[in-house]
């Protein structure tokens, strides 16, 4: 639940396999016979990759759970309804948590 803040999420990633020595039987497709497996090894540049995936992710949910609630054949409908939903907020005093000015609701005044 957020009033508009910065998200701040915590993500964890499973290792990457990583194999040292050829141990694993595996099947060669080309001759159809029984080999052994090649050494493989860990890609670190995958954990900086896993940000910008772990991003996208947060971006999709938040823009369903956006569609979801707002609804709307359009951008500017969804806008529309969104306004109208900050706007019914703002006139219920119980609904604006203390401390929290106007302006941080998304208010233009």
């Amino acid at each position: 639940m957020s009033v508009g803040g910065l998200l701040s999420l915590r993500a964890t990633m499973k290792p990457l396999a990583t194999l040292n020595k050829p141990v694993l039987e595996t099947v060669d497709v080309a001759t159809k016979k029984a080999s052994l497996s090649f050494k493989e090894r860990t890609d670190v540049t995958a954990v900086p990759a896993m940000g910008v995936v772990a991003e996208t992710m947060v971006a999709l949910v938040l823009a369903n759970e956006a569609t979801r609630k707002f609804g709307g054949d359009s951008m500017a409908e969804l806008l529309r309804n969104a306004d109208s939903y900050a706007k019914a907020l703002q006139e219920t005093p119980s609904a604006v948590p203390p401390g929290y000015a106007q302006a941080e609701l998304g208010a233009d005044g």
